[in-house]
C-alpha cells in the first residue's frame, strides 16, 4: 500500500507478473489486484539436480495490490473504507514510499517528502484503528458496569492506554501489552497498525545499494518501529522481471552491484518479519517446498501437506539440506547415519527434508 503515484502497482507487476494497471493517476487500481508469487529458493534448484524428479513445487505468497491511500480514505474518501477493509485481513503489511525524483510522474501532493507520506497513511490508519478501539470500548463499558468481574475491568483500562496512544499519533504495534493481555483483549480488533511491516523505499537506479536523502529521512523517522527497510527501484524490477533467463537477470544484477533482485529480498524479508521457514519433502515424482511458521512440531507441519497427516502422525523421518547436499541421496544419507526418525515433539528447522509416517 502507499499514496498514489508511488511505484505500488509497478512493485506489484514487476512481483507477481500480473498486469495491474500503472497509470499515471490515482484510483487506477480499483478491485484489489491479489498475485500469488512465487518464493525464490536456491535450495529447490540444487535437490532438482540430485533428485531428478518429475516436477517441482516452490512455495508461494499472496500479496494484494490496493489502490493509493489518500487524506480522508478513513472517512471514506477515495474509496478508502473499502481498502481500508482489504488490508484488514493481510498478515502484513508492504508500505511502498516514493523516495525518488521524476518530473515526469506527479505527486498527488506536489512535492516528494517520504516522511510526509507516510504520516499521512499512518494517521488514515490509526483513525480506523481509533473507531475500532472506541466501539470495543463502549461494549466493554457496559460490562464493566453490569458484570463487574476484574477481567472486564482490567481489558476497560487496556483499551483505554491504547485509545490514548493511538491519539498521540503512535501506532498499535508500538503498544507495549503483554502477549496473554493482548491475546485476550486486543486481537480480536485485528488492528491496521498493529500488523508487522516492511517498509519499501522506490528509489531511482543511482541509489538501489546505499539510499539517498529521502531514504536517510525515511529511516530516522522509523527507528523507533520494529519494522524493515529496503530499497528497491520498481524500475529495475520491472526491466528484470522481463527478462527470460535466470542468468541473464543475474548479469544484469551484477551490472547493477546487486547480489539478488529486490523482489527476492521483499519475500525474504516478509518471511523473516512473519517468522516463516520452509521444509521440503523430496521423490521421485516431485521436489516441493511447505511454508510453515517457526517453531512448529513435526505433526503440524505434516498438517500443512494434508490434515490426516497431522491426525494419524506416526514418526517423522528427517534428513539436513546440508547433509543431503552432502550425500546426494536419501540412501545414502540413511547409509551414513544422516537421517534422523523423530516423533511428536520435534521442531522442525527450516531447510529439513522430511518424510511422514501416518495412519488413519
Amino acid at each position: 500500500m502507499g499514496l498514489p503515484n508511488v511505484g505500488k502497482s509497478t512493485l506489484f507487476n514487476a512481483l507477481s507478473n500480473a498486469k495491474a494497471q500503472a497509470a499515471n493517476f490515482p484510483f487506477c487500481t480499483i478491485e484489489p489486484n491479489v498475485g500469488v508469487i512465487t518464493v525464490p529458493d536456491d535450495r529447490l534448484i540444487k535437490l532438482e539436480k540430485l533428485v531428478k524428479p518429475q516436477r517441482v513445487v516452490p512455495t508461494t505468497v499472496e500479496i494484494v495490490d490496493i489502490a493509493g491511500l489518500v487524506k480522508g480514505a478513513s472517512k471514506g474518501e477515495g474509496l478508502g473504507n473499502q481498502f481500508l477493509g482489504n488490508i484488514r485481513n493481510t498478515d502484513a503489511i508492504i508500505h511502498v514510499m516514493r523516495c525518488f525524483d521524476d518530473p515526469n510522474v506527479i505527486h498527488v501532493d506536489g512535492s516528494i517528502n517520504p516522511v510526509r507520506d507516510k504520516e499521512i497513511i499512518d494517521t488514515e490508519l490509526q483513525l480506523k484503528d481509533l473507531d475500532s478501539v472506541d466501539k470495543k470500548i463502549s461494549r466493554a463499558e457496559k460490562l464493566a458496569r453490569t458484570g463487574g468481574d476484574k477481567e472486564a475491568l482490567r481489558g476497560l483500562e487496556i483499551l483505554q492506554q491504547l485509545k490514548k496512544h493511538l491519539e498521540q499519533g503512535k501506532n498499535a504495534r508500538a503498544f507495549e501489552v503483554s502477549a496473554e493481555e493482548k491475546a485476550k483483549h486486543v486481537d480480536d480488533l485485528f488492528l491496521l497498525t498493529m500488523k508487522p511491516v516492511i517498509y519499501v523505499c522506490n528509489v531511482d537506479e543511482q541509489s538501489v545499494v546505499k539510499g539517498n536523502k529521502y531514504t536517510d529521512a525515511v529511516k530516522e523517522s522509523v527507528h523507533d518501529e520494529k519494522a524493515e527497510i529496503l530499497f528497491i527501484s520498481a524500475a529495475i524490477e520491472s526491466e528484470i522481471a522481463t527478462m527470460e533467463s535466470y542468468e541473464d537477470r543475474q548479469m544484469f544484477l551484477e551490472d547493477m552491484g546487486l547480489h539478488e533482485s529486490g523482489v527476492a529480498r521483499l519475500i525474504k524479508a516478509t518471511y523473516h518479519l512473519l517468522n516463516l521457514i520452509t521444509y521440503f519433502t523430496a521423490g521421485e515424482k516431485e521436489v516441493r517446498a511447505w511454508t510453515i511458521t517457526r517453531g512448529m512440531l513435526a505433526p503440524q507441519a505434516a498438517g500443512v501437506i494434508h490434515t490426516d497427516f497431522e491426525k494419524g502422525f506416526i514418526r517423522a523421518e528427517v534428513i539436513k539440506y546440508d547433509d543431503f547436499i552432502k550425500y546426494g541421496s536419501e540412501v545414502a544419507c540413511r547409509d551414513n547415519g544422516k537421517l534422523a526418525v523423530q516423533g511428536k515433539d520435534y521442531v522442525v528447522e527450516d531447510g529439513d527434508i522430511m518424510h511422514f509416517r501416518f495412519n488413519v
